[in-house]
Protein backbone atom coordinates (compact mmCIF):
# COMPACT_ATOMS: atom_id res chain seq x y z
CA UNK A 1 0.00 0.00 0.00
CA UNK A 2 1.58 3.76 -1.11
CA UNK A 3 1.84 6.28 1.73
CA UNK A 4 -0.82 8.25 -0.09
CA UNK A 5 -3.09 4.86 0.57
CA UNK A 6 -2.19 4.93 4.07
CA UNK A 7 -2.58 8.21 4.99
CA UNK A 8 -6.22 7.83 3.84
CA UNK A 9 -6.86 4.63 5.59
CA UNK A 10 -6.03 7.14 8.83
CA UNK A 11 -8.02 9.77 7.48
CA UNK A 12 -11.20 7.50 7.12
CA UNK A 13 -10.42 6.42 10.85
CA UNK A 14 -10.33 10.12 12.44
CA UNK A 15 -13.17 10.50 10.31
CA UNK A 16 -15.46 7.60 12.17
CA UNK A 17 -13.70 8.86 15.39
CA UNK A 18 -15.76 12.07 15.14
CA UNK A 19 -19.24 10.94 14.79
CA UNK A 20 -20.18 11.41 17.90
CA UNK A 21 -19.02 14.94 18.56
CA UNK A 22 -20.54 15.66 14.86
CA UNK A 23 -23.41 14.32 15.91
CA UNK A 24 -23.90 15.94 19.40
CA UNK A 25 -23.45 19.39 18.13
CA UNK A 26 -26.09 21.37 19.40
CA UNK A 27 -27.86 24.07 16.83
CA UNK A 28 -26.32 27.21 18.28
CA UNK A 29 -22.66 25.25 17.75
CA UNK A 30 -23.74 24.83 14.09
CA UNK A 31 -24.70 27.73 13.64
CA UNK A 32 -21.90 29.64 15.25
CA UNK A 33 -19.95 27.81 13.00
CA UNK A 34 -21.71 28.30 9.80
CA UNK A 35 -21.85 32.45 10.61
CA UNK A 36 -18.03 32.80 11.11
CA UNK A 37 -16.70 30.31 8.55
CA UNK A 38 -18.86 32.52 6.43
CA UNK A 39 -16.93 35.70 7.78
CA UNK A 40 -13.71 33.66 7.58
CA UNK A 41 -14.13 32.93 3.62
CA UNK A 42 -14.47 36.92 2.56
CA UNK A 43 -11.56 37.74 4.48
CA UNK A 44 -9.59 35.38 3.16
CA UNK A 45 -10.64 36.21 -0.40
CA UNK A 46 -6.98 37.38 -1.34
CA UNK A 47 -5.56 33.93 -0.50
CA UNK A 48 -8.50 31.75 -1.83
CA UNK A 49 -7.62 33.64 -5.17
CA UNK A 50 -3.90 33.42 -5.25
CA UNK A 51 -4.50 29.58 -4.75
CA UNK A 52 -6.98 29.37 -7.17
CA UNK A 53 -4.77 31.16 -9.84
CA UNK A 54 -2.69 28.19 -9.85
CA UNK A 55 -5.62 25.78 -10.82
CA UNK A 56 -6.39 27.95 -13.85
CA UNK A 57 -3.13 28.54 -15.01
CA UNK A 58 -2.66 24.51 -15.13
CA UNK A 59 -6.36 24.05 -16.61
CA UNK A 60 -5.36 26.53 -19.30
CA UNK A 61 -1.88 24.83 -19.98
CA UNK A 62 -3.85 21.19 -20.23
CA UNK A 63 -6.63 22.89 -22.74
CA UNK A 64 -9.41 22.56 -20.74
CA UNK A 65 -12.65 23.67 -22.68
CA UNK A 66 -14.21 27.60 -21.79
CA UNK A 67 -17.14 26.28 -19.96
CA UNK A 68 -15.00 23.72 -17.40
CA UNK A 69 -12.53 26.45 -16.70
CA UNK A 70 -15.31 28.32 -15.80
CA UNK A 71 -16.54 25.53 -13.19
CA UNK A 72 -13.16 26.07 -11.15
CA UNK A 73 -13.12 30.20 -11.24
CA UNK A 74 -13.46 31.56 -7.95
CA UNK A 75 -13.48 35.08 -8.15
CA UNK A 76 -15.25 37.90 -5.90
CA UNK A 77 -18.65 36.77 -7.05
CA UNK A 78 -18.18 33.14 -6.69
CA UNK A 79 -16.49 33.50 -3.05
CA UNK A 80 -19.40 36.17 -1.78
CA UNK A 81 -21.52 33.07 -3.37
CA UNK A 82 -19.96 30.61 -1.12
CA UNK A 83 -20.35 32.92 1.92
CA UNK A 84 -23.72 33.32 1.32
CA UNK A 85 -23.95 29.69 0.98
CA UNK A 86 -23.47 28.78 4.66
CA UNK A 87 -25.29 32.01 5.72
CA UNK A 88 -28.53 29.86 4.26
CA UNK A 89 -27.60 27.10 5.75
CA UNK A 90 -27.51 28.76 8.70
CA UNK A 91 -31.18 30.25 8.52
CA UNK A 92 -32.53 26.72 7.97
CA UNK A 93 -34.18 24.01 10.47
CA UNK A 94 -32.12 22.00 12.03
CA UNK A 95 -32.89 18.61 10.81
CA UNK A 96 -31.35 16.56 13.29
CA UNK A 97 -34.23 15.38 15.94
CA UNK A 98 -36.81 16.32 14.38
CA UNK A 99 -39.51 14.26 14.84
CA UNK A 100 -41.28 12.81 11.31
CA UNK A 101 -44.24 11.60 12.67
CA UNK A 102 -45.81 9.95 16.00
CA UNK A 103 -48.46 7.24 17.20
CA UNK A 104 -49.07 5.62 20.06
CA UNK A 105 -49.87 1.36 20.26
CA UNK A 106 -53.20 -0.31 21.85
CA UNK A 107 -50.64 -1.14 24.66
CA UNK A 108 -49.59 2.36 25.36
CA UNK A 109 -46.32 2.13 23.56
CA UNK A 110 -45.41 5.99 22.20
CA UNK A 111 -44.07 5.56 18.72
CA UNK A 112 -41.75 8.43 16.96
CA UNK A 113 -39.44 8.26 13.51
CA UNK A 114 -36.92 11.00 14.76
CA UNK A 115 -34.13 11.99 11.95
CA UNK A 116 -30.78 11.30 12.82
CA UNK A 117 -27.27 12.11 10.94
CA UNK A 118 -26.11 9.31 8.39
CA UNK A 119 -22.46 9.31 10.03
CA UNK A 120 -19.15 9.68 7.64
CA UNK A 121 -20.26 11.16 4.34
CA UNK A 122 -17.29 11.06 1.49
CA UNK A 123 -17.69 13.11 -1.34
CA UNK A 124 -16.24 12.77 -4.64
CA UNK A 125 -16.48 15.76 -7.27
CA UNK A 126 -15.23 17.05 -10.14
CA UNK A 127 -14.01 20.41 -11.37
CA UNK A 128 -15.86 23.12 -8.70
CA UNK A 129 -14.68 23.92 -5.63
CA UNK A 130 -17.66 25.37 -4.30
CA UNK A 131 -18.77 22.16 -3.88
CA UNK A 132 -16.35 22.06 -0.72
CA UNK A 133 -17.82 24.66 0.98
CA UNK A 134 -21.27 23.90 0.00
CA UNK A 135 -20.61 20.30 0.95
CA UNK A 136 -18.87 20.91 4.16
CA UNK A 137 -21.61 23.23 5.35
CA UNK A 138 -24.63 21.14 4.32
CA UNK A 139 -22.77 18.02 6.60
CA UNK A 140 -22.18 19.79 9.55
CA UNK A 141 -26.01 21.16 9.77
CA UNK A 142 -27.05 17.66 9.62
CA UNK A 143 -24.95 16.23 12.12
CA UNK A 144 -22.55 14.38 9.46
CA UNK A 145 -19.02 14.16 9.03
CA UNK A 146 -17.37 14.85 5.60
CA UNK A 147 -14.56 13.82 3.32
CA UNK A 148 -13.97 15.99 0.86
CA UNK A 149 -12.31 14.70 -2.12
CA UNK A 150 -12.29 16.87 -5.35
CA UNK A 151 -10.69 16.35 -8.59
CA UNK A 152 -7.09 17.54 -9.73
CA UNK A 153 -7.72 20.32 -11.90
CA UNK A 154 -9.00 22.11 -8.63
CA UNK A 155 -6.68 20.82 -6.19
CA UNK A 156 -5.23 24.03 -4.71
CA UNK A 157 -8.78 25.61 -4.21
CA UNK A 158 -9.82 22.83 -2.36
CA UNK A 159 -7.20 22.73 0.00
CA UNK A 160 -7.24 26.07 0.65
CA UNK A 161 -11.06 25.65 1.27
CA UNK A 162 -10.85 23.21 3.51
CA UNK A 163 -7.80 24.66 5.63
CA UNK A 164 -10.00 27.70 6.23
CA UNK A 165 -13.07 25.54 7.49
CA UNK A 166 -10.66 23.66 9.93
CA UNK A 167 -9.18 27.19 11.17
CA UNK A 168 -12.68 28.36 11.82
CA UNK A 169 -13.69 24.20 13.26
CA UNK A 170 -10.36 24.78 15.92
CA UNK A 171 -11.44 28.53 17.01
CA UNK A 172 -15.19 27.11 17.35
CA UNK A 173 -13.88 24.15 20.18
CA UNK A 174 -15.38 21.98 17.62
CA UNK A 175 -12.84 18.52 16.50
CA UNK A 176 -11.32 19.42 12.83
CA UNK A 177 -11.50 15.52 12.11
CA UNK A 178 -15.54 16.39 10.99
CA UNK A 179 -14.18 18.31 7.86
CA UNK A 180 -11.68 16.57 6.06
CA UNK A 181 -10.03 17.32 2.69
CA UNK A 182 -8.37 14.40 1.08
CA UNK A 183 -4.63 15.86 0.15
CA UNK A 184 -4.00 13.72 -2.67
CA UNK A 185 -5.01 13.33 -6.10
CA UNK A 186 -3.09 9.99 -5.93
CA UNK A 187 -6.13 7.80 -8.07
CA UNK A 188 -4.95 4.97 -6.04
CA UNK A 189 -5.73 6.77 -2.83
CA UNK A 190 -9.16 7.16 -3.63
CA UNK A 191 -10.25 3.60 -4.63
CA UNK A 192 -8.61 2.94 -1.12
CA UNK A 193 -10.98 5.15 0.51
CA UNK A 194 -13.40 3.85 -1.71
CA UNK A 195 -13.34 -0.06 0.13
CA UNK A 196 -13.27 1.75 3.78
CA UNK A 197 -16.83 0.64 4.50
CA UNK A 198 -16.19 0.02 8.05
CA UNK A 199 -15.43 3.65 8.47
CA UNK A 200 -17.21 5.15 5.68
CA UNK A 201 -21.15 5.08 5.33
CA UNK A 202 -21.93 6.71 1.66
CA UNK A 203 -20.30 7.74 -1.16
CA UNK A 204 -21.77 10.79 -3.15
CA UNK A 205 -20.15 11.55 -6.54
CA UNK A 206 -20.62 14.12 -8.70
CA UNK A 207 -19.03 14.20 -11.82
CA UNK A 208 -18.66 12.17 -15.73
CA UNK A 209 -18.78 8.89 -16.74
CA UNK A 210 -15.18 8.11 -16.04
CA UNK A 211 -16.22 8.72 -11.69
CA UNK A 212 -19.15 6.51 -12.20
CA UNK A 213 -17.43 3.50 -13.62
CA UNK A 214 -14.36 3.95 -11.23
CA UNK A 215 -17.25 3.97 -8.51
CA UNK A 216 -18.88 0.79 -9.60
CA UNK A 217 -15.89 -1.34 -9.78
CA UNK A 218 -14.05 -0.27 -6.71
CA UNK A 219 -16.71 0.72 -4.02
CA UNK A 220 -17.89 -1.42 -1.41
CA UNK A 221 -19.93 1.45 0.23
CA UNK A 222 -23.07 2.48 -0.93
CA UNK A 223 -23.21 5.61 -3.30
CA UNK A 224 -26.16 7.80 -4.03
CA UNK A 225 -24.77 9.14 -7.51
CA UNK A 226 -24.80 12.61 -8.48
CA UNK A 227 -24.58 11.73 -12.18
CA UNK A 228 -24.53 13.18 -15.62
CA UNK A 229 -27.29 15.58 -16.95
CA UNK A 230 -28.51 14.56 -20.43
CA UNK A 231 -31.22 17.35 -20.11
CA UNK A 232 -34.52 17.23 -22.50
CA UNK A 233 -36.67 19.85 -23.57
CA UNK A 234 -39.85 19.28 -25.28
CA UNK A 235 -41.46 21.89 -27.68
CA UNK A 236 -44.86 20.69 -28.27
CA UNK A 237 -46.83 21.06 -31.27
CA UNK A 238 -48.62 24.09 -29.80
CA UNK A 239 -46.08 25.51 -27.18
CA UNK A 240 -45.74 29.09 -26.78
CA UNK A 241 -43.01 30.37 -29.38
CA UNK A 242 -41.92 33.43 -28.05
CA UNK A 243 -41.81 31.84 -24.37
CA UNK A 244 -40.03 29.00 -25.55
CA UNK A 245 -37.51 30.35 -27.52
CA UNK A 246 -36.30 31.96 -24.40
CA UNK A 247 -36.40 29.03 -22.16
CA UNK A 248 -34.69 26.87 -24.71
CA UNK A 249 -31.60 29.67 -24.76
CA UNK A 250 -31.88 30.16 -21.01
CA UNK A 251 -31.76 26.06 -20.17
CA UNK A 252 -28.75 25.82 -23.02
CA UNK A 253 -26.91 29.36 -22.69
CA UNK A 254 -26.74 31.07 -19.59
CA UNK A 255 -24.47 28.55 -17.54
CA UNK A 256 -23.48 25.03 -20.01
CA UNK A 257 -21.02 23.90 -17.77
CA UNK A 258 -23.52 22.65 -15.13
CA UNK A 259 -25.87 19.40 -14.93
CA UNK A 260 -29.02 20.94 -15.29
CA UNK A 261 -28.57 22.54 -18.55
CA UNK A 262 -30.26 21.67 -21.85
CA UNK A 263 -28.26 18.90 -23.63
CA UNK A 264 -31.18 17.74 -26.42
CA UNK A 265 -33.83 19.53 -27.41
CA UNK A 266 -37.16 17.98 -29.36
CA UNK A 267 -39.50 19.62 -31.37
CA UNK A 268 -42.79 18.44 -32.83
CA UNK A 269 -43.23 18.41 -36.54
CA UNK A 270 -45.51 20.33 -36.70
CA UNK A 271 -43.98 23.85 -36.01
CA UNK A 272 -40.88 22.43 -36.28
CA UNK A 273 -40.58 24.98 -39.92
CA UNK A 274 -42.10 27.58 -38.06
CA UNK A 275 -39.75 27.26 -34.54
CA UNK A 276 -36.51 25.76 -35.82
CA UNK A 277 -34.76 28.09 -38.32
CA UNK A 278 -35.08 31.54 -35.94
CA UNK A 279 -34.28 28.83 -32.77
CA UNK A 280 -30.89 27.34 -34.99
CA UNK A 281 -29.83 31.01 -35.77
CA UNK A 282 -30.75 32.51 -31.98
CA UNK A 283 -28.33 29.64 -30.64
CA UNK A 284 -25.84 30.15 -33.11
CA UNK A 285 -25.84 33.66 -32.33
CA UNK A 286 -25.04 32.88 -28.97
CA UNK A 287 -21.96 30.33 -29.98
CA UNK A 288 -23.70 27.04 -29.54
CA UNK A 289 -22.36 24.82 -32.22
CA UNK A 290 -25.78 22.87 -32.98
CA UNK A 291 -26.08 19.28 -33.89
CA UNK A 292 -29.31 17.68 -35.64
CA UNK A 293 -31.16 14.64 -37.21
CA UNK A 294 -31.51 14.76 -40.86
CA UNK A 295 -34.87 16.93 -41.01
CA UNK A 296 -33.30 19.44 -38.69
CA UNK A 297 -30.57 19.67 -41.12
CA UNK A 298 -33.31 20.10 -43.82
CA UNK A 299 -34.42 23.08 -42.17
CA UNK A 300 -31.98 25.01 -40.89
CA UNK A 301 -28.63 25.98 -41.75
CA UNK A 302 -25.08 25.44 -40.39
CA UNK A 303 -26.77 22.04 -38.39
CA UNK A 304 -24.07 19.28 -37.93
CA UNK A 305 -24.94 15.90 -38.28
CA UNK A 306 -26.16 14.20 -34.50
CA UNK A 307 -25.08 11.11 -34.05
CA UNK A 308 -25.95 7.94 -31.83
CA UNK A 309 -23.64 9.12 -29.23
CA UNK A 310 -25.19 12.67 -28.66
CA UNK A 311 -28.47 11.66 -27.80
CA UNK A 312 -26.69 10.22 -25.14
CA UNK A 313 -23.80 12.87 -24.08
CA UNK A 314 -23.98 15.65 -21.65
CA UNK A 315 -21.76 18.40 -23.28
CA UNK A 316 -21.25 20.64 -20.45
CA UNK A 317 -20.33 23.22 -22.90
CA UNK A 318 -22.20 25.10 -25.73
CA UNK A 319 -23.46 21.57 -27.94
CA UNK A 320 -26.99 21.23 -28.64
CA UNK A 321 -28.60 18.22 -30.05
CA UNK A 322 -31.73 18.75 -32.32
CA UNK A 323 -34.54 15.88 -33.30
CA UNK A 324 -37.20 16.54 -34.87
CA UNK A 325 -40.07 13.80 -33.52
CA UNK A 326 -44.05 13.08 -34.75
CA UNK A 327 -44.84 13.91 -31.01
CA UNK A 328 -45.37 13.85 -27.62
CA UNK A 329 -45.28 9.66 -28.22
CA UNK A 330 -42.13 9.68 -30.11
CA UNK A 331 -40.55 12.55 -27.35
CA UNK A 332 -41.50 10.13 -24.25
CA UNK A 333 -39.98 7.08 -26.18
CA UNK A 334 -36.46 9.08 -27.07
CA UNK A 335 -36.63 10.76 -23.20
CA UNK A 336 -37.09 7.13 -22.02
CA UNK A 337 -34.54 6.15 -24.30
CA UNK A 338 -31.55 8.49 -23.72
CA UNK A 339 -32.70 10.51 -20.10
CA UNK A 340 -29.90 10.11 -17.33
CA UNK A 341 -32.88 10.73 -14.78
CA UNK A 342 -31.79 14.44 -14.20
CA UNK A 343 -34.32 17.13 -15.26
CA UNK A 344 -36.69 17.31 -18.79
CA UNK A 345 -39.42 19.63 -19.74
CA UNK A 346 -42.01 20.18 -21.76
CA UNK A 347 -43.31 23.58 -23.18
CA UNK A 348 -46.73 23.33 -23.80
CA UNK A 349 -50.42 24.67 -24.13
CA UNK A 350 -52.42 21.17 -24.04
CA UNK A 351 -53.26 20.37 -20.36
CA UNK A 352 -53.38 16.86 -21.07
CA UNK A 353 -49.95 16.63 -22.92
CA UNK A 354 -48.41 18.68 -19.91
CA UNK A 355 -50.29 15.94 -17.30
CA UNK A 356 -49.32 12.83 -19.19
CA UNK A 357 -45.11 13.75 -19.54
CA UNK A 358 -45.34 14.59 -15.99
CA UNK A 359 -47.22 11.44 -14.92
CA UNK A 360 -44.59 9.12 -17.47
CA UNK A 361 -41.45 11.10 -17.36
CA UNK A 362 -39.61 9.43 -14.23
CA UNK A 363 -36.75 12.22 -13.63
CA UNK A 364 -35.68 13.39 -10.45
CA UNK A 365 -37.24 16.82 -11.63
CA UNK A 366 -39.93 17.33 -14.57
CA UNK A 367 -41.48 21.13 -15.14
CA UNK A 368 -43.91 22.33 -17.65
CA UNK A 369 -43.18 25.97 -19.14
CA UNK A 370 -40.27 26.48 -17.41
CA UNK A 371 -35.92 26.12 -17.84
CA UNK A 372 -34.29 23.10 -16.58
CA UNK A 373 -31.97 25.16 -14.81
CA UNK A 374 -34.61 25.59 -12.27
CA UNK A 375 -33.47 21.77 -11.03
CA UNK A 376 -31.66 23.31 -8.21
CA UNK A 377 -32.41 23.11 -4.08
CA UNK A 378 -31.40 27.01 -3.81
CA UNK A 379 -34.41 27.67 -6.81
CA UNK A 380 -36.67 25.16 -5.69
CA UNK A 381 -36.96 27.27 -1.87
CA UNK A 382 -35.27 23.62 -0.29
CA UNK A 383 -31.72 26.51 0.35
CA UNK A 384 -28.62 25.12 -0.31
CA UNK A 385 -27.87 21.65 -1.79
CA UNK A 386 -24.97 18.76 -2.20
CA UNK A 387 -26.06 17.88 -5.35
CA UNK A 388 -28.93 16.63 -7.55
CA UNK A 389 -28.88 12.67 -6.95
CA UNK A 390 -30.49 10.64 -9.96
CA UNK A 391 -30.36 7.65 -7.64
CA UNK A 392 -33.94 6.93 -6.77
CA UNK A 393 -32.69 5.58 -3.16
CA UNK A 394 -32.27 6.97 -0.39
CA UNK A 395 -32.38 10.53 -1.86
CA UNK A 396 -33.93 11.28 -5.82
CA UNK A 397 -33.03 15.16 -6.84
CA UNK A 398 -31.63 18.15 -5.48
CA UNK A 399 -30.02 16.95 -2.00
CA UNK A 400 -30.80 19.03 1.24
CA UNK A 401 -30.40 18.34 5.13
CA UNK A 402 -33.38 16.45 5.19
CA UNK A 403 -31.55 14.21 2.86
CA UNK A 404 -28.82 13.97 4.08
CA UNK A 405 -30.32 12.23 7.27
CA UNK A 406 -31.95 8.93 7.98
CA UNK A 407 -34.72 8.32 10.77
CA UNK A 408 -34.55 5.66 13.67
CA UNK A 409 -37.67 4.47 15.66
CA UNK A 410 -37.84 5.66 19.10
CA UNK A 411 -40.07 3.65 21.45
CA UNK A 412 -40.98 4.72 25.23
CA UNK A 413 -42.97 2.53 27.34
CA UNK A 414 -43.97 2.37 30.84
CA UNK A 415 -43.03 -1.41 31.64
CA UNK A 416 -45.13 -2.83 28.67
CA UNK A 417 -43.68 -6.74 27.88
CA UNK A 418 -44.58 -8.44 24.37
CA UNK A 419 -47.46 -11.15 24.68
Amino acid sequence: MSKDSEMVVELAKKARAAVSDAANLTTLQKNQFLEKAATHILKSSQRIQEENRKDLEAAKAKGLSSAMIDRLVLNDQRIQDMAQGLLDVFKLEDPVGQVVKGWVRPNGLRVEKVRIPLGVICMIYESRPNVTVDAAGLCLKSGNVVVLRGGSEAFHSNQILGTILREVLVEEKINPDVIQVVPTTDREAVQTLLVQDQYIDLVIPRGGESLMNMLRQYSKIPVIKHDKGVCHIFVDYNADLEKAEQIVLNAKVQRPGVCNALETLLVDQKLAHQFLPRMVQELQNQGVEVRGCQKTQEISENVQVATEEDWDTEYLEKILSIKIVEGIDEALEHIRQYSSLHTESILTNDEQHAERFLREVNSSAVLVNASTRFNDGGQLGLGAEIGISTTKLHAFGPMGLEELTTQKYVIRGEGQIRE
